[in-house]
């Protein structure tokens, strides 16, 4: 069982609500916020699972330091080592759990996972757990304690990883839904207005206007009859959009509702999306919104969301596990982290020539070209090598020498990859 040892309630002495305890609130624009509606909506939709796939994608890998010779290797034998790269628990995947814990980590601000250990108190299995159905409690000792709510149950630190977003109280991250309901708020509010002018309006929205000295229509009953036939002809959707009216009897149609041009309800829209954008720190592009972006900005726009967005919360995830998943003893020889690189390299004809350049100019070993690809170090690959003539950088033949490759040297460095 993953809780042998319990707390008891009454050595604890404050509760944290969960972001999402409060069960959503109604924003501004008079939208109720929760996390079902704000999933609605596409562009936070898509921000959310660009994070959580992109954060499922990036192997996870136990490495151990060697501090003599300052390199490192996977510690394939060490248990941890199987469940954070491949099985986190017995149903789900890597990177099921990886992208139910993303999902839930830029959502709520919180992901939790119970965790499972052997007789030497090592981590052999991971399981997480609904925000919903964890309370965190402050104990007399200052630290976090986890209620866990289906089963009345406290277990300490050593029995919860937990993955936090920004706190205001250093023991339960924030959501972003929560925080920003009334800018999500607004969005919703503009797309459901959006949907209701395509269910309900019409393009001759307005006033049906008559001479004053007409003898017909007399009746409220007249009256009725002739706008119900009206609507009836021409609102209620895409469908009877644009249809020719004809009126009878001297009398004139005078539009009165803005039209979608008019409201600027498509530049509303995109507000949505920037807002959203703005909210994650991600590029608009990345959620659809790809106005005044230029085919040579999209490499830029990618490396501004792995640096400036994904990258923080890697490091939240590295930083918990790293406390949660490791004893205090290992903490000095043993590290996790995300295998980032494969989201950052170029290709290979780009990588290579770059591999030259520093290799050229003796800032670049080989074993340190072979790190940047994920390789292990070669014998003798620690050597740098020194350039015979050291030229002048301000000249501008000798800066454009230095930043050129031979087929001779993208060959070294392909000879340098290729070993084993």
């Amino acid at each position: 069982m993953f809780l042998p040892g319990m707390f008891s309630v009454s050595s604890l002495k404050k509760a944290f609500n969960d972001s999402f305890g409060w069960g959503g609130s109604s924003s501004f624009s008079g939208v109720y916020v929760d996390r079902k509606t704000a999933m609605g909506n596409s562009a936070l939709n898509r921000a959310i699972t660009l994070l959580a796939t992109s954060v499922a994608q990036l192997p996870c890998e136990l490495f151990k330091r060697d501090h003599e010779d300052g390199t490192r290797k996977k510690a394939t034998d060490h248990p941890l080592f199987s469940v954070l790269k491949y099985q986190p628990n017995k149903k789900d995947t890597s990177f099921e759990y990886f992208e139910s814990g993303m999902g839930f980590l830029s959502l709520d601000g919180n992901h939790y996972a119970l965790i499972e250990r052997d007789e030497q108190m090592r981590v052999t299995e991971l399981i997480w757990v609904h925000p919903d159905n964890v309370q965190v409690l402050e104990g007399g000792d200052g630290l976090p304690y986890y209620r866990l709510l289906t089963e009345n149950k406290v277990v300490g630190m050593d029995l919860m990883h937990h993955v936090k977003a920004f706190s205001f109280n250093g023991f339960t991250g924030v959501s972003p839904i929560h925080t920003a309901s009334d800018a999500i708020g607004l969005a919703l509010a503009t797309e459901q207005h959006a949907s209701a002018v395509f269910s309900q309006g019409t393009t001759l929205s307005g006033v049906i206007e008559r001479p004053k000295d007409a003898e017909s229509l007399t009746t409220q009953a007249d009256i009725d009859h002739v706008v119900d036939s009206f609507t009836a002809r021409h609102s209620g959707g895409v469908r009877k959009a644009f249809k020719v009216a004809m009126l009878q009897e001297g009398m004139t149609y005078r539009q009165m509702a803005m039209t979608n041009n008019d409201a600027q309800m498509v530049e509303a829209r995109r507000m949505g999306v920037l807002d959203i954008a703005r909210l994650f720190g991600i590029p608009p592009s990345m959620l659809g919104e790809s106005a005044g972006e230029s085919y040579k900005s999209v490499e830029q726009t990618t490396l501004n969301f792995l640096v400036f967005a994904l990258m923080p919360w890697l490091k939240r995830w590295e930083s918990a596990m790293h406390r949660d998943l490791l004893l205090p003893e290992e903490r000095k020889d043993y590290f996790i982290e995300f295998n980032f690189s494969s989201l950052v390299r170029g290709d290979f004809k780009t990588r290579y020539e770059s591999y030259a350049i520093g290799r050229q100019w003796g800032f670049l070993s080989a074993n340190d070209i072979r790190r940047f690809e994920n390789l292990p170090p070669i014998p003798g690959g620690d050597e740098y090598l020194t350039p015979l003539n050291m030229l002048d950088a301000k000249d501008k033949a000798n800066a454009e020498r230095m930043s050129q490759t031979t087929e001779q040297q993208r060959q070294e460095i392909e000879s340098i990859l290729c070993r084993n």
